[in-house]
């Protein structure tokens, strides 16, 4: 089974995977992540392509080369993570909600009582 689909670069979806088991804990800040050799070895693909992710990540602070060591989660990753996507998700997903439940004549008594109803 091909882990990667045609929607988008498979740099991209490498870099996604890794921010997301940064962001789920799943990878712990300062535990060591699979080298550029292994992603291409395990997902038979360019070793090109796996360091263009890498390089990704390094360039935005989320992981460390370590000569002779290998790649890292970077200290501080995983809440620099949820600053960036937080703002994100309420500009992308939550402001669009709120729109679109405004035209549905939803009120913000429905969706607190939602809320509510759904994280008890």
């Amino acid at each position: 089974m091909d882990p990667f689909d045609d929607r988008s670069p498979i740099y991209l979806q490498i870099a996604d995977q890794i921010r997301e088991g940064i962001l789920s804990g799943e990878l712990q800040e300062e535990s060591q992540i699979m080298s550029t050799t292994q992603y291409a070895t395990t997902y038979r693909i360019n070793p090109a392509t796996a360091a263009k992710a890498m390089n990704l990540l390094v360039d935005d602070g989320l992981i460390t080369k370590r000569r002779g060591l290998g790649m890292f989660v970077a200290e501080g990753a995983h809440a620099q993570l949820v600053r960036e996507l937080r703002s994100g998700f309420f500009q992308e997903t939550l402001q669009p909600a709120l729109d679109r439940a405004g035209m549905l004549g939803i009120t913000a008594d429905d969706l607190i009582d939602y809320i509510r109803g759904t994280s008890s």
